[in-house]
């Protein structure tokens, strides 16, 4: 709940501190086990910068005009025009008085549960709250569901989500199974790994080391396209006890098996694991960015509507309440940026 009418992100700020080093990712693992599995999640409770060490770019503008990518898939988060007309998608919403969406609860700074409060915070939070506002008058109005990360593509088809808010990233692939809006964040894939490692980024220093993906990620893909001879994949003998260690249904489990020495490194987005890497001092980022990808609000294919609609939010969003969000949740850990500019078809 509000306090006193504070804006949930402004009053976040005050308690980030109680979030640093180790003892706080103890925490985070046991809210992770205790509340992942939870069906369904209740909460109730300026012009950009200049482009940071992570390419964000200015963003506020009527967007870029593209050919369509059908074909070419040459600029994958190229999205439908904003608009503010009720399709049957939004209207559904309205009709229900709720927006549901699939978020992550268990990533520092993007989406997890306050260890004092229980509530959800972080920067995919504060945007699907500003959805919310738009669609139904007031960023209450929503419901969160805790989604896996290989679970996200499924819950927009079940329909048990509308949207995902879930650092989820816009590639070739993913636009034949969900509809994406225009980016609102730019990322890229990078190692994590202890400081005292000898492992040196995404490189040939990778050969013979476990390294831990998420499955059904960016991450796991760039390794079965070029692994450098790092085993990432858990051959097992099959059977239901059989432990994986190295694809997790969670991006967050990779980080426990590393910390507990199961793992010599984890492949993940930047922009996760430099919240990682805030919560624990013993292990860094290595190298640098080899991809360059960015984060989009997911629907269902054939929500145009919803998508046209979330499109005009982030129109709007970019124009200040984006630079707000991230310099409460991620300007520590990335330096200085703005959001991408808009594309689209």
């Amino acid at each position: 709940m509000a306090h006193d009418g504070e804006p949930a992100a402004r009053r976040a700020v005050r308690r980030l501190r109680g979030w640093g080093g180790v003892a706080a990712m103890g925490v985070a693992c046991a809210l992770t086990a205790s509340l992942t599995l939870l069906p369904l999640a209740r909460d109730t409770g300026g012009t950009p910068a200049p482009a940071g060490p992570f390419g964000a770019g200015p963003g506020v503008g009527t967007g870029i005009q593209v050919k369509a990518v059908a074909d070419s898939c040459e600029h994958p988060e190229a999205s439908l025009r904003p608009s503010t007309e009720d399709g049957p998608s939004v209207t559904a919403i309205k009709q229900r008085g709720k927006l549901v969406v699939g978020v992550d609860q268990s990533s520092y700074r993007w989406g997890f549960r306050d260890p004092e409060t229980g509530t959800l915070e972080g920067f995919d939070i504060t945007l699907a709250r500003a959805i919310a506002k738009d669609l139904l008058g007031s960023e209450e109005a929503v419901v969160f569901r805790a989604v896996p990360t290989n679970q996200r593509i499924a819950a927009l088809d079940s329909g048990s989500v509308d949207l995902v808010v879930r650092t989820m990233t816009i590639n070739c692939k993913r636009i034949e199974q969900v509809a994406f809006s225009t980016a609102y964040f730019r990322a890229g894939q990078q190692v994590l790994a202890p400081k005292d490692s000898p492992v040196t980024g995404y490189d040939d220093s990778l050969k013979g080391r476990r390294v831990c993906t998420a499955e059904g990620s960016t991450a796991h893909e760039a390794l079965e396209e070029n692994s450098f001879g790092a085993v990432f994949k858990d051959e097992g003998d099959g059977t239901p006890a059989d432990r994986d260690l190295l694809t997790v249904p969670n991006q967050l489990d990779c980080l426990a098996r590393l910390q507990m020495g199961e793992v010599d490194a984890v492949v993940t987005d930047n922009a996760l694991a430099a919240g990682q890497a805030a919560q624990d001092p013993a292990v860094e980022l290595k190298g640098k960015p080899f991809t360059e990808e960015y984060y989009g609000v997911a629907a269902k294919l054939g929500n145009d509507d919803l998508v046209r609609r979330v499109n005009k939010v982030l129109e709007d969003y970019r124009k200040g309440p984006w630079q707000e969000a991230y310099g409460i949740w991620l300007e520590a850990g990335l330096g200085k940026a703005g959001p991408p500019a808009p594309l689209y078809k």
